[in-house]
């Protein structure tokens, strides 16, 4: 399986023209620039990335689409994605994306963390609306990627009552990425 193609084929199903969805770890720009085909004129979504160097490799590749004005771009943590929104936006966002890691050909020692990916998740479950689609996608090969992969399980397991989740994972292979699809549900 391929758990980023997976993670888009599922995010289909809630992103409609004119949904706001967010790409909170946007790194070379590939899943910023599939909810922005998604979302269409009338939608947007907001990229957010630490390193500024992603988002301008997001942004280059929103440029060379023809996409940019569907987005809008943000250097900074994804634990602060609440701030990143708009406040009109908050509880109607239909798709959240988490890419955890690192940068792909970046500097591999800038990682996402467990703490500040939790905060992040926190934050998702309100800005997310009733029904909309948090998805995280955890690659464990990496220093901290375990200890990462295990504090999600564990806020999963502190909102179980929230979410509707399903798991993907190739139980064959112990260092296999993680991919979780998080639906939003009263509780």
């Amino acid at each position: 399986m391929h758990f980023t193609v997976e993670a888009q084929r599922i995010a289909n199903d809630y992103l409609t023209p004119g949904a706001i969805a967010v790409d909170a770890t946007c790194g070379n720009g590939f899943d910023t620039l599939y909810l922005c085909e998604r979302v269409g004129n009338a939608g947007l979504v907001y990229a957010i990335d630490l390193q500024a160097e992603a988002v301008a490799r997001a942004s280059h590749k929103l440029v060379e689409s023809g996409y940019l004005s569907r987005c809008r771009l943000r250097v900074g943590s994804h634990a602060d994605l609440k701030s990143m929104v708009a406040e009109e936006h908050v509880g109607t966002i239909a798709a959240i994306m988490f890419n955890l890691g690192y940068l792909p050909f970046g500097d591999k020692s800038i990682v996402t963390e467990a703490t500040s990916t939790v905060t992040a998740l926190e934050q998702a479950l309100e800005v997310v609306r009733l029904g909309g689609l948090i998805s995280v996608l955890a690659y464990l090969g990496h220093p901290g990627g375990q200890a990462e992969g295990t504090a999600v399980e564990h806020w999963i397991a502190r909102h179980a009552s929230r979410l509707e989740v399903k798991k993907f994972q190739d139980p064959n292979n112990a260092s296999s990425p993680i991919l979780w699809s998080l639906i939003r549900k009263e509780p």
